[in-house]
């Protein structure tokens, strides 16, 4: 709950109250403060030290709203709504634009629908998110709140030419989408299939893909000059969520010699 950070509050169905998270310090901070016979106060089950939300991002809000003002949220909201709107309509005709109001505008963000190019060409929204990579952008939240869909939310930070880079890169990325639609490269092929290249691709002997190095790291012309590598290619997403796979150091690795002593 809350959105973004999740420090909001938390509602669920009755039949999931006895699993909410308990407090090893507090108990009571899941039981009784709950206000309902439904929440039992337990030690187990903690996910957070903080039972009540972040300390740590409630007063970024309340920072943010105390030196903006009323003016400057009303300033901020205005510039937040332009930008999502400015986005929207230059993305619209090469993407789909979802939920558009009647004037067919939208509000402080927009959902792109990938699920039409998908039917004609195979390209998921995943493969466009780890092309997005190449051109230096961290995707957007992807299937949410529609599957098979990108929803941007530009907000109220950034400036025209931020706008319009990220928006250029969805463009060049559709030009990439209608290659494999009209055949000039297979989807398996293609540098949103294979995206995102890492720099050990790049430099690697074997380059055996069907686009030149080029194309697969520097898509655009601005990428060249302020490149952002990923630090790793495509991975399996579904076996990652199914599989558990821990890459942090052993417990031992954080032992000090004296302890290690102690224990001998």
């Amino acid at each position: 709950g809350g959105g973004g950070p999740g420090v909001g509050s938390i509602g669920v169905a009755k039949h999931l109250a006895p699993f909410l998270p308990g407090h090893s310090v507090d108990p009571e901070a899941s039981g009784k403060l709950c206000g309902s016979d439904l929440c039992v106060p337990k030690a187990g089950g903690a996910v957070a030290g903080a039972p009540f939300g972040s300390a740590a991002i409630l007063p970024i809000s309340w920072m943010y709203i105390k030196m903006n003002g009323y003016e400057g949220l009303k300033k901020s909201t205005e510039v937040a709504i332009l930008n999502a709107n400015y986005m929207a309509a230059r993305l619209n005709g090469a993407y789909d634009v979802l939920f558009a109001g009647k004037n067919g505008q939208c509000a402080h963000e927009f959902i792109l629908d990938l699920r039409p190019l998908k039917a004609v060409t195979g390209i998921t929204e995943e493969d466009v998110a780890k092309r997005l990579q190449d051109y230096g952008f961290h995707s957007p939240t992807m299937s949410w709140p529609v599957a098979g869909t990108l929803m941007v939310e530009p907000t109220e930070s950034e400036d025209l030419a931020e706008l319009d880079r990220f928006c250029d890169a969805m463009l060049s990325i559709r030009a990439e989408i209608d290659d494999v639609g009209s055949g000039r490269i297979a989807l398996e092929d293609s540098p949103l299939r294979n995206a995102p290249h890492t720099m050990d691709n790049i430099i690697n002997d074997k380059w055996d893909r069907k686009y030149s190095r080029d194309v697969g790291a520097y898509p655009a012309p601005w990428v060249r000059a302020n490149k952002f590598w990923p630090t790793c290619g495509r991975v399996d997403n579904v076996h990652g969520d199914r599989n558990l796979v821990c890459t942090c150091p052993p417990i031992s690795a954080y032992e000090e010699e004296d302890d290690i002593k102690e224990v001998a």
